[in-house]
């Protein structure tokens, strides 16, 4: 039975996806693209699988928080590499894929949630006090760490100084460190599913030698799904200028294809009528993404001294403005119908339409 389980497909893609990229087999020839395509796509599945083994086993909250904090380190990673490399767009990367992962998380993922869910359920209930305190902590970092460098005076540009950059991480990690001892110590039932969605785990929860085996295939499986993302960044960069589209759509394609593991546990989660876990996926994720990804990636450039530009130009601050706000009325009365997923799916759409129009 144990030998069984290492020849599952959950073990075998991110292995032998490992392997490929290792191995230097993404030579970029039309075939090893396809495979490398097929091998990522079934990692994503397989990152899924594993998420929801951990989370099953730890219960929530703790679930979704292990894959927000993993997809959130490895995008750090995904973006001090970027950075380092001193490629083409260096000194906005980091700001375009914050923003594109947020507009990703906030109208996408939980606008096709919502949606899904809505159109199986009519109506699916939630806590709207978990809701809210998201959305408190997530509005406050965005406007300090997007919104706030445009408007400071000690240098020239959307820029941050090196003691505003301190200051700024300081307050990032203050904000979410406060945010997690409320989700998990003080307040953790305001996070937790309801009982009447609890049906769905009639199976008995994993051991623990599974749950272990699992968590370190989710972060192999995360890592493969990462560095397979960079590897094939030149064909998605080629086929953006073969488009005439702006640089800023690669960083919403690599965003999409790092939440992909999250954004497929969350929709499944929705279907299951448990709403609180997709919006526990969802805003939990989007406050580890900023929270966390701008103090890690300033103390990079503090010790590097790698200019990087932060704040958002007036097209995206409305663009993210609309989306926050559309998202707070979709949250605030406890419940959600599928009219909310549409538009904040519509919202989407405007994003990714004005990115490639701008």
């Amino acid at each position: 039975m144990k030998f069984a389980n290492l020849l599952h497909w959950t073990v075998i893609f991110p292995l032998v996806s490992a392997v490929f990229y290792l191995a230097g087999f993404l030579t970029h020839t039309f075939a090893t693209n396809i495979i490398g395509g097929i091998l990522l796509f079934g990692t994503v599945l397989a990152a899924v699988h594993h998420a929801e083994v951990v989370a099953h086993k730890v219960g929530e909250p703790y679930g979704t928080i292990i894959l927000a904090i993993c997809i959130t380190i490895l995008e750090v990673g995904l973006i001090i590499s970027f950075m380092l490399s001193g490629s083409e767009g260096a000194m906005t990367y980091a700001r375009d894929t914050v923003f594109a992962a947020v507009m990703i998380i906030l109208n996408g993922i939980l606008g096709i949630c919502i949606w899904v869910g809505s159109w199986k359920y009519k109506e699916q209930f939630f806590m709207r006090s978990s809701a809210t305190t998201y959305l408190v902590s997530l509005v406050a970092i965005l406007v300090l760490t997007l919104i706030l460098p445009n408007y400071t005076s000690s240098i020239r540009g959307p820029f941050y100084t090196e003691a505003q950059l301190i200051f700024i991480s300081v307050a990032c990690l203050v904000i979410y460190g406060s945010f997690l001892m409320f989700q998990t110590v003080r307040h953790r039932n305001y996070f937790i599913v309801a009982e009447a969605d609890q049906t769905i785990h009639e199976a008995d929860p994993p051991t623990n030698m599974k749950m272990i085996g699992s968590l370190l295939l989710l972060i192999i499986c995360l890592a493969v799904v990462i560095f397979m993302a960079k590897g094939l960044s030149p064909v998605i960069e080629d086929f953006v200028e073969n488009i005439g589209a702006p640089r800023a759509l690669v960083g919403v394609i690599i965003a999409s294809v790092v939440l992909l593991p999250e954004g497929l546990a969350a929709i499944r989660a929705a279907r299951n009528n448990q709403i609180q876990t997709s919006i526990n996926l969802g805003l939990g994720s989007a406050l580890a993404s900023v929270g966390l990804t701008i103090p890690a990636i300033s103390i990079v450039c503090i010790i590097y001294d790698i200019p990087f530009v932060l704040g958002l130009d007036m097209k995206s601050i409305i663009l993210l403005a609309l989306s926050v706000f559309t998202v707070m009325l979709s949250l605030s009365r406890g419940k959600t119908n599928h009219l909310y997923g549409a538009v904040l799916l519509v919202n989407l759409a405007a994003y990714i339409f004005t990115v490639i129009v701008p």
